[in-house]
């Protein structure tokens, strides 16, 4: 068992308890960092930091992402566009 914990700009908070063989998926502020904490001998330990950029996956459907021409659009606009041009958020896993 970790807990994953997300922290973002504005005020963007998630904390879950992952157990093993589970998978988290989410949404999250495009500067956000996830941390993986555990439990040792002394307390909760930080186990791993990461960006959200490190873990994101690309929105289904999204099939200007792997054309050859590049575009001016930020990476994440994808799912703004599904999501009814809600803030540009990336989905991690």
């Amino acid at each position: 068992m970790v807990i994953v914990r997300c922290i973002g700009p504005e005020e963007f908070f998630l904390e879950r308890v992952v157990f093993p063989f589970e998978l988290l998926s989410f949404l999250a502020p495009a500067q956000s960092v996830v941390q993986i904490w555990t439990h040792g001998l002394g307390g909760a330990e930080l186990r791993e930091s990461l960006s959200v950029e490190d873990l994101s996956i690309e929105a289904a459907g999204s099939e200007e992402a792997t054309s050859d021409q590049p575009t001016s659009e930020p990476q994440g606009a994808s799912l703004a566009a599904v999501h009814d041009a809600q803030p540009l958020w990336q989905q991690a896993s």
